[in-house]
């Protein structure tokens, strides 16, 4: 059911097929994306309305593209009372945790006449893509639009799937209320990617595209980034879980099935120091994967990308775990926080045997649009950074020009730009 492996034994292969699952189907959704995008350049809405119909099944109008405030009542009051309540609360704690994010802007002051600084705003419009094929996720859109909603950002719209009825998922939109969103376009794929970079009649142009989605979803991004900003490409989620005797394997093989049951791409990873523990997880994970909905998707993401890995002492487990820069960390160890210094890459970190991954997915704080495909190693959490723009300025007094003046001269005759000298000379004298 999972592969078994020693330290190091296999990492270079297991880094190579992790990295391959992607790269595979990149070129065979490209050629859709880039006619989606044209259709929806050339077209706009008549281009999203015919894509709908094809994909979704389902047949709107430039009229009813958008959420009515009816559709949006009606589905509030479907949802059950106590999944609100949930709601609220958790975006009650997204936000307290991504408050304390925000960057004031600054300056600093010299005595020469000197004064420079950063003055820092937030963009004026952001889409949130909320995926809404084979299920819901009313997480995405409270990840995504709370640290936009704290950073500033006047304009917030969220764009999902239709279902075949031409309506919006009921928890989609209860999220959206939940967390203040109120602009939300039935329609997914490609083509709202499209319609977010570009804009039609009916969808306005954002300047940030936000939220993760299917490889059509992942490979518009890809493609509209540069006529607007984007978060990241996603791709299929991952979890490591580093453990010693001392943690449980009930807990660790439950972890291990949470993020298998996501994709037949996804990665669940044990590193161990106990042979035995190892034999007790992969003994669980049989065990428990007999009872849960998605067990064909979990056998093959753990055929696929699973794997148990021993090592003779925790300083190999993390130094593994920082060549496979995980998504989610798990570290199940008798003391977890004595390895924290030591972990250089990971998207999110959970210590201790009762701080589950799925915690961080839905109730604890930060978010959880996280790095994935080793790209911890130089990206980071989607945070309210992701919704600011930062401008330079400086000013300067005569006299504090003419301290550099001699020193910028010869920087810009060096690289051969003498207009550059010149607008310095210019003010000699003046």
């Amino acid at each position: 059911m999972i592969a078994r492996r020693k330290y190091k034994d296999g990492i270079d292969e297991f880094l190579k097929n992790r990295a391959e699952r992607v790269e595979s189907d990149n070129a065979a959704a490209q050629e859709f994306v880039d006619a989606a995008i044209r259709d929806v350049r050339r077209e706009g809405d008549e281009a999203l309305l015919r894509y709908t119909r094809r994909f979704d099944s389902a047949v709107l109008s430039e009229q009813t593209l958008r959420v009515s405030d009816d559709e949006m009542k009606e589905a509030i009051k479907s949802v059950d009372a106590g999944f609100m309540s949930i709601l609220r609360k958790a975006c009650a704690r997204i936000e307290e945790f991504h408050k304390r994010q925000l960057r004031n802007s600054w300056f600093d002051m010299k005595e020469n006449g000197e004064m420079m600084g950063q003055i820092t705003r937030p963009i004026e419009s952001c889409g949130i893509y909320v995926p809404g094929g084979k299920a819901a996720y009313p997480s995405t859109l409270i990840m995504n639009a709370i640290p936009a909603k704290v950073a500033g950002v006047k304009r917030i719209i969220a764009v999902t799937p239709a279902s075949a009825d031409g309506k919006a998922r009921p928890s989609t939109l209860a999220a959206a209320h939940a967390a203040g969103v109120g602009e939300i376009y039935k329609v997914g794929g490609a083509q709202a990617i499209a319609a977010l970079a570009f804009g039609t009649k009916t969808i306005p142009k954002v300047d940030k595209i936000v939220g993760p989605g299917n490889i059509f979803v992942a490979t518009a991004k890809k493609s509209v980034f540069g006529n607007v900003s984007i978060d990241s490409v996603a791709g299929p989620s991952e979890i490591l879980v580093v453990a010693d005797e001392s943690a449980n394997p009930a807990f660790v093989a439950a972890d291990m099935l949470s993020q298998a049951e996501h994709d037949e791409m996804a990665s669940a990873v044990l590193i161990t120091t106990s042979e035995k523990f190892a034999d007790d997880v992969e003994d669980e994970l049989e065990r428990q994967a007999e009872s849960l909905s998605r067990k064909d998707v979990i056998e093959k993401s753990l055929e696929g990308y699973g794997m148990i890995i021993t090592v003779e002492n925790l300083d190999q487990a993390v130094e593994i775990s920082n060549i496979l820069a995980p998504e989610h960390l798990e570290i199940s160890t008798s003391e977890p926080f004595a390895l924290l210094p030591a972990i250089k890459n990971a998207g999110a970190i959970f210590l201790g045997s009762f701080s589950p991954e799925p915690l961080g997915d839905y109730m604890a704080g930060p978010n959880h649009v996280l790095p994935t495909g080793g790209t911890a190693r130089f990206f980071s959490p989607l945070s309210v950074d992701d919704f600011l723009k930062k401008s330079s300025f400086i000013s300067f007094s005569k006299s504090a020009l003419e301290s550099l003046s001699d020193d910028i001269c010869a920087f810009a005759e060096t690289e051969g730009l003498t207009a550059h000298s010149n607008a310095i000379k210019a003010r000699r004298g003046f």
